[in-house]
C-alpha cells in the first residue's frame, strides 16, 4: 500500500451513488467501454456530462486508435506527463508504456528528465518531435518530416493531437488535483514529495 498522501482535491469528485441520469449515463458508457474505470480528468470533465461524453471518446481515439504503435503513443503520453510534472497521467500511463513495450530505460530517463537513449529511431523520431512541441510549441521541418516520412500524414496529425490532448488532461489533472486511484503507488515523485510550481524541461537528444 502506498504512504503517499496526496492534497485534497479541489473540487468535488462524486460517487457513482451521487450522479444525476445525464452523469450516470456518462460514467456507465466509461466503466464499461475500453477503460473500464472512470479516473483522472473525466472525474472533473463529469461534471458537465455533455463534455465529458465528448472528452471520453476524443480520449479513446488517441489513446487506443491511432496508427502508432502502442509503445510510441505512450512515448508521446509520458514525456507530455514529465513535463507538467503530472502524478497521475505519468503513473497510469508508465504501466500502459511498458504493456505496449516500452523499455524500462527509456520511461527511467523521462522520469529523472533525462533524454534517453533510443535503439528504435521511430523512438527516437517521436520523442524529438513531442520534445519540440513542448519545448517551444513548434517543430522543424527536418522533425516534421521525419515522422510523416514513417507514419504519414495521418500519424503525424495524431501525434500532434496526442500531445496536445494529454497536455489539457495533464493541466486539468494538476489544476483540480485530481488524486491517484487508491490502489496505484505513485511513480513520478514516489517520495510522495510535490512537484514543483514549475515546467519540467524536455532535454533535446544530442546528435
Amino acid at each position: 500500500m502506498s504512504m503517499h498522501t496526496a492534497p485534497a482535491p479541489r473540487i468535488p469528485l462524486p460517487g457513482p451513488e451521487a450522479l444525476d441520469p445525464a452523469q450516470r449515463r456518462v460514467f456507465d458508457s466509461v466503466v464499461n467501454g475500453r477503460r473500464g474505470t472512470l479516473v483522472g480528468p473525466l472525474r472533473a470533465a463529469l461534471h458537465n456530462p455533455e463534455l465529458a461524453e465528448r472528452w471520453h471518446r476524443f480520449g479513446e481515439i488517441l489513446r487506443y486508435e491511432t496508427v502508432l504503435p502502442p509503445a510510441l503513443n505512450e512515448l508521446a503520453i509520458l514525456i507530455t506527463a514529465r513535463r507538467w510534472n503530472s502524478e497521475l497521467e505519468w503513473t497510469i500511463h508508465a504501466r500502459a508504456a511498458r504493456q505496449g513495450g516500452l523499455p524500462e530505460p527509456v520511461i527511467e530517463a523521462i522520469r529523472e528528465g533525462q533524454a534517453p537513449e533510443f535503439s528504435d529511431p521511430a523512438a527516437a523520431e517521436v520523442y524529438d518531435y513531442v520534445q519540440a512541441l513542448q519545448t517551444c510549441g513548434q517543430v522543424s521541418d527536418a522533425v516534421h518530416a521525419a515522422v510523416t516520412a514513417r507514419w504519414g500524414v495521418v500519424g503525424v496529425v495524431e501525434l500532434t493531437a496526442v500531445t496536445g490532448y494529454y497536455s489539457m488532461v495533464a493541466m486539468t489533472l494538476n489544476a483540480h488535483r485530481i488524486p491517484l486511484p487508491e490502489a496505484e503507488t505513485p511513480e513520478l515523485y514516489p517520495g510522495g514529495e510535490m512537484p514543483p510550481n514549475v515546467l519540467s524541461p524536455v532535454p533535446a537528444r544530442q546528435g
